[in-house]
């Protein structure tokens, strides 16, 4: 193997690491996002937790943060609690940043 196959080899590695900790962030930032709009709905629990890992599976439908606000916002608004687009992606924002700190320690 060529020292340039090697590096190729080490970079391809890297990315897929690189990736897999992006989708792990974003999961765990979706679980906490869940669980943030399931405590506003009354949620608790076993309810909670089944919400948390719908919110998960609803930012699969499409890139971007859309489907997740879409289904947070609808979710929240069907309890008569009102947020905005632009209140629901700054909690993500947060999740976001919590989800990190939880990640980088284990």
């Amino acid at each position: 193997m060529t020292t340039f196959d090697k590096r190729e080899k080490a970079f391809e590695g890297k990315f897929a690491h690189d990736e897999q900790v992006n989708f792990n962030v974003q999961a765990r930032r979706n679980k906490l996002a869940g669980l943030w709009a399931a405590e506003k709905m009354g949620l608790t629990g076993a309810a909670a937790e089944a919400y948390a890992k719908d919110v998960i599976v609803a930012d699969m439908e499409e890139a971007g943060d859309g489907d997740v606000i879409r289904k947070l916002k609808a979710d929240l608004a069907a309890k008569k609690i009102v947020h905005s687009d632009a209140e629901i992606a700054a909690v993500l924002e947060e999740m976001l940043q919590k989800a990190k700190q939880q990640l980088a320690q284990g």
